[in-house]
């Protein structure tokens, strides 16, 4: 009878740790259980159970767990390898891992995840096109995969990966469902990633209504318990289809067969907390070691993934027409150039226009607040926050000007408090600023707007897009929340209120993701009628990628963005690794990343080069210093190994006052 038991806990700490075996009943590998660690008591994970207690410790000094949390285990022998997995190749704790992983609800609750009238899944009354037909034939005739279980010693091979590449309204979801169909008769289960919460409830729905009972939903957005009871729902087996966003890949499914990945190219999917994985990967390694295909889809697949597409590793299905009586839109670029305002004449004209035919205008801006950027002509003072090296962004509606970085606000300044001109103020528009706008200039048409501010109330957002979608709105103005995945008959227009917020960014993604944010909002209009129409406002007409979004022309901005990216050296023609050092005192800070580099540089393997020691674009984030270094090689393989090894030296003798970041491929580089 096992005496002792291996506990791991959310610390970053490559190791785990013995305690004895308390007099109560029920401690078990799978459960999570209260033990002492160092001087207070942390929630653990118990990994492994033994009868004799690890060589070179003393059993006398072996403490005893407090009490066990769950009263049947939470997690098995694969999500322990998993989690593994994941300490591994994103250098993090496995206790960390597993916290990532498993739900923090303790309470089991009666939860109703999804509609749940019918037991068995109802046939879809549409007919697949020829196109949705012969894609659907391609994924479902290749067998499944033989899984490798939870055996760590034989690397698992690359999955059967297919991408749905196909215009906005093309009918992607419908092939995803009618895949899932077939897995889930196959005796499989499935995990349906979506990239933001706000399609999690719309894709819900659509899941509620065709898999009944044997669907199950989680996000973030539901309470500890909700999630728990969820999570322990699928355990069981009850379940065969979870939706959700990043965080479901991790969702406990029996005998996992496909795992679909809906806006594949969406940031989101990558975690920006420790452990920093990215969705897409985690979801390879899945498929891999249980036996099960990758399906992802996206009007603007990501430029890995194009270029995985164009080597053959990933079958490419094309959609190309819409289905449902539309055609993709007519989109104009429109300067915003002696513009007084924010909407140019165009935009105002057609505004009005779709409204008098009794249909519905998307408005979209990614930038929140009513305006972002303060400035003194006289003096050139600008407002910052005290704690970030960002500009302040004014809330009009809250009367504070607010740091989106770290909360802290003031009230904006009356004059300038440098020189006290009175020509200082606030430039530049945000959703707020084009709510205003837009009430102003069409008093009688009915406007809703979609940002983190306008929908923090739980359920407010789904309000929203259920009124629109309903028709009880004329006009629906938003950041991304609105671009993409969103199905609403009654959109002939959308209108970008300024397409040129992410471009000017320091970041080597910053064209993919400006062409990726337009094409999205733009496929919003016209999906059942063939009059769609797009205004894109721009300071930038020539710019390539403005005009290769208004063109959609998805082949010729990869073109050019991968030839650029091969020559910088930057992926997908090559793999990254990013160390930030955070610390209030900056010259710690510089210390730390110093010594982060002078470690890896002896271990970089040929071809391989660093980036930095520098600072982070955004240097100071909540007071602290940021400093960053970037490895850089052609392959991950021995450029991990030169992390890890370096990331291990440093650990031993490791600045405690400075905090020490790991990204593993990163998606950002601010």
């Amino acid at each position: 009878m096992a005496q002792f038991l291996d506990l791991v806990f959310d610390i970053p700490a490559n190791q785990s740790f013995s305690y004895r075996m308390d007099d109560k009943a029920g401690a078990e590998p799978g459960k999570r259980a209260m033990a002492p660690l160092g001087r207070r008591e942390a929630l653990g994970y118990i990994v492994a159970s033994r009868e004799e207690p690890p060589a070179g410790l003393d059993p006398g000094g072996i403490k005893t767990l407090r009490r066990v949390v769950d009263p049947e285990p939470v997690f098995d022998e694969r999500d322990i390898a998993l989690a593994e997995w994941l300490s591994a190749y994103y250098l993090c704790g496995p206790g960390q891992a597993l916290a990532a992983m498993i739900p923090s609800g303790r309470r089991l609750l009666s939860y109703p995840s999804l509609p749940d009238e019918e037991e068995n899944i109802a046939p879809s009354p549409l007919e697949l096109s020829d196109e949705q037909q012969g894609a659907l034939d391609r994924i479902n005739a290749l067998p499944f995969p033989a899984g490798l279980g939870t055996d760590r010693a034989e690397p698992p091979g690359t999955p059967p990966m297919f991408y749905l590449y196909g215009i906005t309204g093309s009918g992607k979801t419908e092939v995803f469902l009618r895949a899932a169909e077939h897995t889930i008769r196959e005796g499989r289960s499935v995990i349906y990633l979506v990239p933001e919460i706000s399609l999690t409830h719309q894709t819900a729905e659509a899941i509620g209504r065709r898999f009944g009972k044997a669907a199950a939903t989680l996000h973030s957005g539901m309470s500890p318990g909700a999630r728990f009871a969820e999570w322990m729902r699928i355990r069981r087996g009850e379940v065969r289809i979870v939706v959700g966003p990043r965080s479901a890949v991790f969702a406990p499914v029996k005998d996992l067969g496909l795992v679909v990945i809906d806006e594949e190219h969406d940031g989101s999917y990558k975690s920006g907390n420790t452990p920093r994985y990215h969705a897409r990967q985690t979801a390879m390694r899945r498929c891999s070691t249980e036996g099960g295909r990758l399906l992802m889809g996206s009007a603007t697949p990501s430029a890995e993934a194009w270029k995985l597409m164009g080597e053959g590793l990933i079958s490419r299905l094309d959609l190309s027409r819409r289905l449902s009586g539309g055609s993709l839109p007519e989109i104009k670029a429109v300067s915003l150039e002696r513009t007084e305002g924010c909407l140019t004449g165009e935009l105002r004209e057609e505004i009005r226009k779709t409204a008098q035919m009794g249909r519905q205008t998307i408005l979209f801006l990614n930038r929140r607040g009513f305006a972002y950027f303060y400035h003194c002509p006289s003096c050139g003072f600008e407002l910052s926050c005290k704690h970030c090296s960002v500009s302040l962004t004014w809330h009009k509606s809250k009367g504070r000007a607010i740091c989106h970085y770290c909360g802290y606000s003031e009230p904006p300044p009356r004059a300038c408090p440098r020189c006290g001109s009175l020509e200082a103020g606030f430039t530049g528009f945000g959703t707020e600023m084009i709510e205003e706008e837009v009430r102003r200039t069409f008093p009688d048409l009915t406007v809703r707007r979609a940002d983190a501010d306008s929908t923090g109330p739980k359920g407010s957002l789904e309000e929203t897009l259920g009124m629109f979608r309903a028709g009880a709105v004329d006009i629906l103005l938003g950041t991304q929340m609105v671009a993409k995945g969103l199905n609403f008959p009654g959109v002939r227009l959308v209108g970008v209120i300024l397409a040129d917020t992410g471009l000017h960014l320091p970041d080597f993604r910053a064209a993919e993701r400006t062409f990726s944010l337009i094409v999205q909002v733009a496929g919003r209009a016209g999906r059942y009628f063939p009059d769609g129409k797009v205004i894109v406002q721009t300071f930038r007409m020539g710019d390539p990628v403005i005009v290769k979004s208004c063109a959609l022309d998805v082949a010729g901005f990869f073109e050019a963005e991968l030839a650029q990216r091969k020559i910088l050296g930057f992926p997908p023609y090559s793999r990254l690794i990013r160390f930030t050092a955070r610390s209030r005192d900056p010259a710690r800070a510089d210390k730390a990343i110093g010594r982060i580099a002078s470690l890896a540089a002896p271990l970089m393997p040929r071809g391989a080069d660093s980036l930095g020691p520098a600072e982070c674009p955004i240097g100071i984030i909540a007071g602290n210093h940021r400093r960053q270094l970037i490895l850089r090689g052609p392959a991950m393989g021995a450029l991990h190994g030169a992390a890890r090894t370096a990331l291990n030296r440093y650990e031993k003798g490791g600045d405690k006052r400075v905090y020490l970041e790991v990204d593993v491929d990163p998606v950002s580089l601010l």
